[in-house]
């Protein structure tokens, strides 16, 4: 058993090619062969959100605070909210962060498959951001 206390690794900040505005990453839990899941807690300032990209294994998602947007391929951009828990098929291209104006935290949990847990791709433009003020 091994308890991974609180405090004991640092803050990161998201960096510029992986996020669009203010992110911190706060890491929970590394992989422990043989297990590969992973887990981070995230924090979005407002309007602050991922690249698109994908998770060869999928992604769960759990809203612990404030208000958010996420998105798949080809879906609406759809809001989230504590307690909302999303899960990312293999593969399936999404993004997700903060509302425009409200922060959001969520605990992102997502496997590695041959070392590798995300696939980043192109940012998500402000037009596409921007789709979910309407709904």
């Amino acid at each position: 058993m091994k308890i991974q206390r609180v405090g004991t690794q640092p803050s990161t900040t998201g960096p510029a090619d992986w996020f669009t505005g203010a992110v911190r990453i706060d890491g929970l839990f590394p992989a422990h062969e043989p297990a590969r899941a992973a887990g981070n807690a995230v924090t979005f300032e407002p309007g602050a959100r991922t690249a698109w990209h994908t998770h060869p294994l999928g992604q769960t998602l759990i809203v612990t605070a404030g208000v958010g947007r996420v998105q798949r391929e080809g879906g609406p951009v759809e809001e989230i909210r504590p307690g909302d828990v999303v899960w990312c098929e293999p593969g399936e291209k999404h993004w997700h962060g903060a509302a425009p104006t409200t922060a959001m935290t969520h605990i992102a949990l997502q496997e590695a498959l041959d070392g590798k847990s995300v696939e980043w791709l192109e940012h998500v433009t402000d037009e596409q951001y921007q789709a979910g003020e309407a709904g």
